[in-house]
């Protein structure tokens, strides 16, 4: 593993009469590839589901992150009440809705 390691450091010793931008190349095009593999990517997820939240209405039939299946009764800026059986509601999080009956999830899963 040492030879392997030293050869990494030796890629970063300035050839002579070489541009110390020649140094700096390698570590933009790890940053390029960061941001559009990972960070864009989430953005736009997050994006999809903050539009999903918004558009949410009343007599909507949603599932929750935990798989509980009910429908819109009340919505608030923070809070959703659900009708999951007759005569059973329950209030939850904007953030705990994972999208719309028989459709694929918008909001996977709730990790705060």
């Amino acid at each position: 593993m040492i030879p392997r390691v030293s050869s990494v450091f030796a890629m970063g010793v300035l050839p002579e009469g070489g541009s110390p931008l020649l140094q700096v190349v390698p570590f933009v095009l790890i940053l390029a590839i960061f941001y559009f593999i990972i960070l864009l990517p989430a953005k736009k997820k997050q994006q999809k589901v903050q539009e999903f939240l918004t558009g949410l209405k009343v007599n909507d039939k949603i599932v929750m992150v935990n798989g509980i299946y009910g429908q819109i009764t009340k919505l608030s800026e923070q809070t959703v009440e659900v009708q999951i059986a007759e005569k059973v509601r329950v209030q939850v999080a904007k953030q705990a809705i994972g999208g719309y009956q028989g459709q694929e999830p918008v909001n996977e899963a709730v990790s705060r």
